[in-house]
């Protein structure tokens, strides 16, 4: 099955391997990731120097639950509106908010309230600049070649953040709070001054039809009912990370815990997660299949008896199927971010982006209660089977459908 496409030629883009204005996007994107590593780094590690670690936990987490409200109107914007324009907006609001925070620890200690409205503001802008951002992709770049920029763009990003990751605990120690703020500020700039300045599309997208920001969400959930494609892959891409997050995030900790391995070994786990990402995503660009959503779901379900395979072993066993996990997931996000950017109607594509983020940010609060429940009722391996075994019976859906198997993206 082809995917149809509802979109305008404007000009026509460069082979993608000489394509200069989406690279340098995709580098720019990437020097973001590492700064919001900084910035989320020197928000903990400020909120922890003046509050308990639960406190602490409160506040970087904060931001979760405004994004959550508000990222259906961030899809309805990014639905009816000129995605640059709303990512230029929400570009500059974000840098004033680190401006003000630098400014203010520079004149006085650093406080919760200012920590908490910090990242509070930076989950509203997330909320209306993500969706907007999600639809640029399907703007820049023939649908043919969408998995060749997800599989460069997510390496930059975890590349990106990785190396912010590392700098920022430097940074924050040697300058504050004030200075990874400032730092972060810095790269939103160029973000803006790209979108700005380079940034402009060569596709132009249907828009949906203006109208009251309530009717547009309904409107969203219903085009979900009518469009069966679009509604599998909206639900399998909502779940994805809630079988993995509490497994990497609780689990490894809890196993590392409980053999004796020590933080050391949680690191390399880690480690390995991110290696293994990193090569499923490039190994698309090389390696490209001819039915995506069928390879990128069938890998999902290599992922979930991976997650089920953490509970067991000895610490070699638990490295390899971090790894695995790692590559699965890597492989499978750009394929399966492809597909969906291609199939979904252009109308309403930041609204679909936007329920499946709600996914994680609803959802993984309660997932990572219930596998911790598992583990402190039942053994450690329990959490792990039951929901490596949720993952695979939920890649089953798609898989199960005909159709589905055979949905494709259209050469050009």
């Amino acid at each position: 099955m082809n995917i149809t496409h509802e979109s305008v030629l404007v000009e026509e883009p460069p082979p993608f391997r000489r394509d200069r204005r989406v690279h340098a996007w995709i580098a720019v994107k990437a020097a973001s990731d590492a700064g919001d590593a900084v910035w989320t780094i020197a928000l903990a590690w400020t909120a922890v120097q003046i509050a308990t670690p639960a406190v602490a936990g409160l506040v970087v987490a904060a931001g979760t639950v405004p994004r959550a409200v508000v990222l259906l109107f961030g899809g309805v914007i990014a639905d009816r509106s000129d995605a640059r324009r709303v990512m230029m907006l929400f570009t500059i609001l974000r840098v004033g908010v680190l401006g003000a925070v630098s400014l203010w620890v520079l004149a006085t200690p650093p406080t919760l309230a200012l920590l908490l409205f910090a990242a509070i503001a930076f989950g509203v802008c997330d909320a209306f600049y993500e969706p907007s951002a999600g639809t640029v992709a399907r703007q820049l770049v023939r649908t043919s070649d969408l998995p060749s920029y997800g599989a460069l763009a997510q390496t930059a990003s975890r590349l990106g953040t990785m190396m912010g990751a590392a700098l920022g605990g430097v940074l924050v120690a040697v300058t504050g709070i004030a200075g990874s703020a400032a730092v972060n500020a810095v790269t939103f700039t160029i973000v803006f001054a790209f979108v700005a300045l380079w940034l402009r599309p060569r596709f132009l997208l249907r828009r949906a039809d203006r109208e009251s920001t309530l009717r547009g969400i309904a409107r969203g959930f219903g085009h979900l009912r009518t469009h069966p494609t679009t509604r599998t892959l909206v639900l399998a891409l909502s779940g994805l990370n809630l079988a993995v997050g509490p497994a990497v995030g609780i689990g490894l900790v809890l196993r590392a815990q409980d053999e004796g391995w020590g933080a050391p070994a949680v690191g390399l786990f880690e480690a390995l997660l991110g290696a293994g990402a990193a090569l499923g995503a490039v190994s698309v660009a090389r390696w490209r299949p001819r039915l995506e959503a069928r390879a990128g779901f069938g890998a999902l379900v290599v992922q979930g008896a991976g997650i089920a395979a953490l509970g067991w072993g000895p610490v070699w066993t638990v490295a390899a199927s971090a790894f695995v996990i790692g590559v699965t997931a890597g492989y499978a996000s750009v394929l399966l971010s492809a597909i969906f950017s291609a199939t979904v109607d252009t109308a309403f594509l930041g609204r679909m982006g936007s329920i499946t983020r709600l996914g994680d940010d609803c959802l993984m609060p309660l997932a990572m209660a219930g596998f911790g429940m598992l583990a402190s009722a039942t053994a450690v391996w329990v959490p792990f089977a039951v929901f490596g075994t949720a993952m695979m019976a939920l890649m089953i859906v798609p898989l199960s459908s005909p159709e589905f198997r055979r949905l494709s993206l259209a050469r050009r």
